[in-house]
This record gives C-alpha cells, sequence and structure tokens, in this order.
C-alpha cells in the first residue's frame, strides 16, 4: 500500500474481455494505493460479453467488489463508457457499486466532473450499433497479435487519433466543464493521458490500460497527477485459458472473502 493516502483515484479503459487487456497489472496497481473513492471511468469492460474475461479479469472485478465492502470506508464511483452500455443494471448487483453517466464531487472547494468523454468525440463511430460491429472485429484482430505483431494496438492507436480525437474530445469537455460550473474535469475514451488548462478548467485524461503506456490519475493533497505504472514481467497474462476463467467466475464471490458481511450483501439494491 502507499503510504500516501490520496482523496481519488481514477482508472479509466481497462476493458476487460480484450486480449491486449492488463487487468493483471490495474489489480496490482489498486492493491499499491491508498485511498478513500474509486472512479471507475468508463470501459472497464471491452463489450458486454462475459464469456471473454479471463482468470485475471475476474480478479480484477473481486478486487472491486472487495473495495465496495463497506466496512472499508472506500466510495468505489463506475461511470458508464461507450463501451460499458447496458451495464447499469448489472454491476451494482455483480460488484455493489453505483454506476452515473456522470459524477460530480467537491474537493478543497473545487468542483470536480467525471465523465467518460464519448459524449464529446462527435462521431457516429460511437453509436451502440457500430461500437458493437466495431468492438467484434477489434477483438477477433487482437487474436491475431500472438506473435508480437501490433495490429489491434496499431487501430486503437489510428481510432484514437483519427476518431476519437483528442484534442476535440478535450475541447468538449472543456465546455461541458464551463456549462457545469466546474473547475476540473476527468475524462477517459481516448486512452491518451494528459492535462490541459483552458479557460479556468483544467482538463484531465486518465488514459488507458491496453497499450504500453499505462496510467491513472490521483488527487490529494499534492492536487491532481498523472501516474505511469510501470508493468512487471508477473503482471503480463500468464495465458489461461477461458476453461480457467470459468472456476474463476464461479469461485467470484468467495475469492472476495465477503460472503459473510450482511451489509455488504444488500449494497446496490
Amino acid at each position: 500500500m502507499s503510504a500516501v493516502a490520496y482523496d481519488t483515484l481514477i482508472l479509466s479503459d481497462v476493458h476487460l474481455g480484450a486480449e491486449v487487456s492488463r487487468a493483471r497489472a490495474a489489480t496490482r496497481m489498486l492493491q499499491e494505493n491508498s485511498f478513500r473513492r474509486l472512479i471507475l471511468l468508463g470501459d472497464i469492460f471491452a463489450d458486454l460479453n462475459f464469456g471473454r474475461l479471463k482468470k485475471e479479469h475476474w480478479k480484477f472485478l473481486g478486487a472491486i467488489r472487495k473495495l465496495s465492502n463497506p466496512k472499508r470506508k472506500v466510495e468505489v464511483v463506475w461511470v458508464e463508457g461507450n463501451h460499458d452500455l447496458g451495464l447499469t443494471n448489472v454491476m451494482s448487483h455483480l460488484v455493489g457499486v453505483r454506476v452515473f453517466q456522470e459524477y460530480r464531487w467537491r474537493y478543497r472547494g473545487l468542483t470536480h466532473l467525471a465523465i467518460h468523454g464519448h459524449q464529446f468525440d462527435g462521431f457516429a463511430v460511437n453509436s451502440v450499433p457500430l461500437s458493437n460491429l466495431g468492438t467484434r472485429l477489434y477483438l477477433q484482430l487482437q487474436k491475431l497479435d500472438l506473435k508480437g505483431n501490433p495490429i489491434a494496438r496499431l487501430i486503437d492507436r489510428v481510432n484514437t487519433r483519427w476518431l476519437r480525437m483528442s484534442p476535440k474530445v478535450a475541447s468538449g469537455a472543456i465546455a461541458h466543464a464551463r456549462e457545469r460550473g466546474a473547475q476540473r474535469i476527468f475524462c477517459g475514451h481516448t486512452h491518451d493521458a494528459m492535462h490541459l488548462e483552458q479557460n479556468g478548467v483544467d482538463y484531465y485524461n486518465a488514459g488507458g490500460w491496453i497499450d504500453a503506456r499505462l496510467t491513472y490519475i490521483t488527487i490529494g493533497d499534492e492536487g491532481v497527477r498523472i501516474h505511469d505504472y510501470t508493468e512487471r514481467a508477473d503482471d503480463r497474462d500468464s495465458g489461461e485459458e477461458r476453461s480457467e476463467a470459468d472456476s474463476e467466475s464461479a469461485a467470484f464471490a468467495g475469492d472476495t472473502g465477503l460472503l459473510e458481511d450482511f451489509e455488504y450483501e444488500s449494497v446496490g439494491r
């Protein structure tokens, strides 16, 4: 655990179910930090097909569920992304967290907003039918990335720069923050960690957990910081088969060690 207790830690775009998801590294990062609020800033899943989740993906969800136990005094918030659409009625029961389209809070006299960011890119690719089609194609291409050929990651970088357009998302987010009277706004979606100050608003992007650069944001006494996580050799997916993930999902509730918590069982109902 980090010696520093942050007020808030923000994590985005883990894309559970994707071949390139760094779920194990994300889980370790959460274990190494101390915080009072965790914001999962959208696209935690690649899509709604839980059959694609591997053992380490279930372990990540188990860690989130454990953190959401009220006895731990950590507020866990899930902000819906374009890949998470439809999970609102599922996630509160699966891992005991509340799901929002946009989350607003006050800290040190400043208004903060967390919103995934796809609302600002303006492309029809983020419509549900096209997004689902694109996700299926993207996941198939990832399976070709078995010998280090960065096909899926190349496509993701093109998608980020051409379709999602980080500057356009940043500009839209800043305008939205001004309309909502917020001094800080946090997004994901682009997988491009960055900070931009404009018109009295600070825009931060939390980046993602599927490419070479793994990032997260903390808010605390020292201000807002974008952190780079250095991946370890044993953070890499060990290549467990889906059949092994089946037993992990079956043991999901038990592995969290929370079944005896009656108070916890009622969370989200």
